[in-house]
């Protein structure tokens, strides 16, 4: 793993019971898209919500760089370089699509949130944010409230609002989720940029095949909490245990 900026190792969460996620223990490179695919209950969100930060670990740890997060908040996770999308969305609704983004820059810069800031670097942020709303196709809702925002608007924003937190480590849980057919491949081609700026990773929890198969670089497959496949999108997709526990197809086995 010394080439991972993001690893877990035994990572594992019970709920009374029932083992949400079972020992698992994989590693993510820089550059790299990698697709979290399996059926519902299968894990995938729990085990996003490990690494993010969201739930505590029962066992295993969390390594961003080598170094152990686990016993690290979501708020120092995010601040080391992890980033997952629902964190941001709608940080103020009640505010404009370009001062959201303008506030998350001048807090990654170490600005706090204030909306109020000397002029000189309000104009600098201003142009920051601007700039990263070019980048994912918002300049013309610059001045429009978030909370007007159609759904693939705020989805995109999603992606606008991590660009500028400058994570390490993006995490998206099903992007295009309730996005219009012609709105998905804007929010699908933001996310491949993102993964081929130099180091940067992306983990994404996703149900469709042709969005898989289009995006990833590689895909592991969780299965009743356990890690049951992991490996190049065509080589999964085809293996058994995808086409029987995630698709539902029966097998034949000789």
């Amino acid at each position: 793993m010394t080439d991972a900026l993001l690893a877990t190792e035994d990572l594992t969460v019970r709920f009374g019971g029932h083992v949400a996620v079972d020992h698992v223990t994989c590693a993510f490179r820089p550059g790299e898209i990698t697709a979290i695919v399996g059926p519902n209950g299968a894990g995938k969100t729990t085990y996003f919500n490990l690494i993010s930060g969201q739930i505590p670990a029962s066992e295993g740890r969390v390594l961003l760089a080598g170094e152990d997060i686990g016993g690290l908040s979501v708020a120092a996770r995010t601040h080391r370089g992890i980033g997952r999308a629902f964190q941001l969305t709608n940080l103020f609704p009640g505010l404009s699509v370009l001062e959201n983004v303008r506030l998350v820059i001048q807090s990654r810069r170490g600005m706090g949130f204030s909306l109020f800031s000397m002029a000189d670097s309000h104009r600098e942020l201003r142009e920051a944010a601007e700039a990263v709303l070019a980048r994912v196709r918002l300049a013309d809702q610059a001045s429009q409230k978030v909370a007007e925002l159609s759904h693939g608007d705020q989805r995109k924003l999603e992606v606008a609002l991590l660009i500028a937190l400058e994570p390490r480590v993006y995490m998206f849980d099903e992007p295009t989720a309730g996005m219009a057919v012609d709105e998905a491949p804007v929010v699908l081609e933001l996310i491949a940029g993102l993964a081929q700026d130099t180091g940067r990773t992306v983990l994404l929890v996703e149900h469709k095949m042709d969005v898989i198969a289009r995006l990833a670089d590689r895909i592991i497959v969780l299965h009743n909490g356990a890690l049951a496949a992991d490996g190049a999108p065509d080589e999964v997709i085809a293996s058994d245990v995808v086409q029987e526990a995630y698709l539902g197809r029966a097998v034949q086995h000789g």
